[in-house]
């Protein structure tokens, strides 16, 4: 009974996320490339398998896209929040 209620509560309150668009991508796409460049400022970016292109280690790529990534999903739902997306 109680978690039912707690259900609905956490339903109502969750704010509207928007559809996948273009603009949607290329905020996330744009985000991530500048936590890739970002990322070459770290203190060791070349440990573990290098790179081919980039002067980052497969890992520090990784890494720096998921949170480029999380990075553009916080800008995506806060433009959709204040009402700009």
């Amino acid at each position: 009974m109680i978690y039912s209620i707690l259900l609905a509560a956490a339903a109502a309150s969750v704010p509207a996320t928007p559809a996948w668009n273009p603009t949607v991508g290329i905020i996330i796409s744009v985000s991530s490339l500048v936590i890739v460049l970002l990322s070459t400022k770290i203190e060791k970016p070349l440990v573990g398998p290098k790179f081919p292109v980039l002067p980052i280690s497969i890992p520090t790529f990784v890494a720096a896209m998921a949170f480029g990534h999380i990075i553009g999903i916080g800008i995506v739902l806060g433009l959709t929040y204040i009402g700009r997306l």
